[in-house]
Formats: structure tokens, C-alpha cells, sequence
């Protein structure tokens, strides 16, 4: 599609005005707050099991490791801290980060705070993708498992949030732009047609499957390991490097397509693009944790309040408000039901879905005319 028929100017960083209204907090005060939160998650989290540690030994074995201090604890205290509960807050804090990142691109896209990737299906399309690769990969390319091996759950689950995606994007489009009510609509058809393939594959699963396609559905960091990690790790970086390198021009979004073309921004291919890394980074977490609801709704929202909507400012909010609300609900998921554990997937869709009944009767009237 052309983009105008004189050369394009550079794309400028056109701040949305609310952005500069009164009231917001600084972008610095901002993400300091936000870190300073999260790092004390880590540390109560990585503490907090059925083996305690304090908060002063996890310090110490953290100094212990950089060679500061080597007192305090013991060996015990250092192996289950550094084989099962950092990998896990670790893989925690990614997750979220990738959720948050991902729900603010998303809703700077369809500019609309609603966009959540598991309201408009594109969560349950990765989960059906993984779910019919556990039941049927090996059926239809045997030895799948083996040659693919740690990338096969991410692949599947990337190939499937990009097709829901596209799907829902294709769907929701009209001549007049993006109508969030058809969005939405298509996500719920989309969502029950992804729930009703997963229940029909459940069917023909055998107990194994059955038992690893309940882990995708109600979302869990219960397989969190180092190797688990640090593949998230690598495709976080991907995601959330190919998500930042857009904020610019979301931000011209937020006039709207024709303001964005005319500030020189190429439309298409900034869509393209958010799609393919809002998918992969929703990919990875499904492929590893399961379907993990709300946090890419509720983490860039927050944001936007507090800080306005300059993509700079929510982008790398959202990543760490979503890290941070993660990990605390991993720390409430494992201590509430204790000696057992609740499905985090759960405990966010019950925090999750209020929150977003109250954003749909606050934009109810935008919602009409979409």
C-alpha cells in the first residue's frame, strides 16, 4: 500500500497529549517505584516454600555467589534456592514482562484498552496449537519431539497466537479502521472454537496428554527449570527488543492510521511487526506456563493511569508491573492452598476478570460506537 505520494519524512515521537498533563508521575519516579517493588517480590518469593528461607539468607546467598559474604546459610538453603525456586521466580518475572510488553503493544495497536491477548483469543490459539502438538506431533511427524525438542512448545504456540491473531486483526478491520467490537466478538468466537478443539483433542488424549494439556489450561510456573529459562530468556529478548523498536510509531497510532502514515510511520509494517512479536512473546509464555490470563490487560492499564500513554513510559512499565504482579501472584498461588498449590492461571483470571468488567462498563459508550 502506498504511504504518500511525496518521500516520507523520518518518523518523528509524537507524545499523546495526555502525556503531558498534570498529575502523572515521572517516568524515573516511575520505573524506580516499579523496580524497587519487583526486586522485593523476587526476594519473598524465592524465600517463600515449604523449605523457608528469610529474606536476610536469600541476600546472603545472592552476596555468597559474588563473592562478598559466604555466611549465614547453609548448603541446603543454597541448593533449593538456586535449583528450584530461582529458576522459578526467574522464569516468573520473564512471563510477566512478556505479557505486560505484549498487552501494551497490543493496546497502543487497536488503541483501545481492551486489547488483551487472552480476551481476543490469541493466548487460546496458542494453547490449541501446543494442545493438538502434544496429542497429534508425533502422530503426524514422528520423532518430533526429539529433533525439536525444547523449541517445539514455542514454535507451535508462536504459529498459532500469529494465526489467531492475524485472524482477529482480519476480522475486526473495517473501512473506517479497527472496530473494537468486532475485535472482541471474533476473540470470544475465536476463544470457544480454540476451547472446543482443545476439549475434542482432550478426548482422544491419553492419560500423559491429558495431564500435560491440564497444565497448559490453567497455567502454572511448576516446570520452571535453568534450561526452560534461559530459552524464554533468549526469545524474550527477541520479542521485547522487536516490541520496543515500535514505540515511536504506536504513539503516531494513537492520532490515528491516516495521522500516522502523514507523520511518515509505515502503517502495515508497524501492524506486521506488532502482531509477529505480540505472538511471540504471548507464545512463550503459553508454551512454558500455560495460559496465564489478564496480566497483559490489567499490567499496561494501570500504567496508562498513573503515567499516561506514551508507549515509552507504558511499554517498559507494563513490562515491570506485569514481572512484579506475576511473581506475587506465584507467591499467594503457593502459600494459599499450602502444602498444595493453586494454578496461577486461576488466581489472575479471579483477580483479572473484575478488573475488566470495570474497564467494560467504563468504556461501555466508546464500545457502542465501535
Amino acid at each position: 500500500m502506498a504511504i504518500a505520494s511525496t518521500p516520507p519524512a523520518p518518523p518523528t515521537s509524537p507524545t499523546p497529549a495526555r502525556s503531558r498533563g498534570a498529575g502523572r508521575l515521572p517516568a524515573p519516579a516511575l520505573f524506580g517505584v516499579l523496580a524497587v517493588l519487583l526486586i522485593v517480590l523476587l526476594v519473598l518469593a524465592a524465600g517463600r516454600g515449604a523449605y523457608p528461607i528469610s529474606p536476610s539468607q536469600v541476600v546472603a546467598i545472592f552476596l555468597s555467589k559474588l563473592g562478598v559474604s559466604d555466611s549465614g546459610f547453609d548448603a541446603q538453603q543454597m541448593g533449593v534456592l538456586w535449583t528450584i525456586r530461582l529458576p522459578r521466580v526467574v522464569l516468573g518475572a520473564g512471563i510477566g514482562a512478556l505479557l505486560g510488553m505484549a498487552g501494551a503493544t497490543m493496546q497502543s495497536l487497536f488503541r483501545n484498552p481492551l486489547a488483551d491477548p487472552g480476551l481476543i483469543g490469541v493466548s487460546s490459539g496458542a494453547a490449541l496449537a501446543v494442545a493438538l502438538t502434544i496429542v497429534f506431533g508425533n502422530l503426524w511427524w514422528p520423532g518430533l519431539t526429539t529433533q525439536l525438542g525444547l523449541a517445539l512448545y514455542p514454535l507451535a504456540a508462536f504459529a498459532g497466537g500469529v494465526v489467531t491473531t492475524l485472524l482477529v486483526y482480519r476480522i475486526g478491520r473495517t473501512s473506517l479502521g479497527v472496530s473494537v467490537a468486532a475485535m472482541l466478538l471474533a476473540g470470544i468466537a475465536l476463544n470457544a472454537i480454540a476451547f472446543a478443539l482443545i476439549g475434542l483433542a482432550s478426548y482422544v488424549a491419553t492419560d500423559e496428554q491429558l495431564r500435560s494439556m491440564t497444565f497448559w489450561n490453567l497455567g502454572s510456573l511448576a516446570a520452571a527449570s535453568w534450561p526452560v529459562a534461559g530459552v524464554v530468556s533468549a526469545g524474550g529478548v527477541i520479542a521485547v527488543f522487536g516490541m520496543w523498536r515500535l514505540r515511536v510509531g504506536l504513539n503516531a497510532m494513537a492520532l490515528g492510521e491516516a495521522e500516522a502514515r502523514h507523520l511518515g510511520v509505515h502503517v502495515d509494517r508497524l501492524k506486521t511487526l506488532s502482531i509477529i512479536f505480540s505472538a511471540l512473546a504471548v507464545g512463550l509464555a503459553v508454551a512454558f506456563c500455560g495460559m496465564i490470563g489478564f496480566i497483559g490487560l490489567v499490567a499496561p492499564h494501570c500504567i496508562r493511569l498513573i503515567a499516561g500513554p506514551d508507549a515509552r513510559v507504558v511499554m517498559p512499565g507494563s513490562a515491570l508491573l506485569g514481572a512484579a504482579l506475576t511473581v506475587g501472584a506465584d507467591v499467594v498461588a503457593r502459600t494459599l492452598v499450602a502444602p498444595a498449590e493453586m494454578p496461577i492461571g486461576v488466581l489472575t483470571a479471579l483477580i483479572g476478570a473484575p478488573f475488566f468488567l470495570v474497564l467494560l462498563l467504563r468504556g461501555k459508550g466508546r464500545m457502542m460506537e465501535g
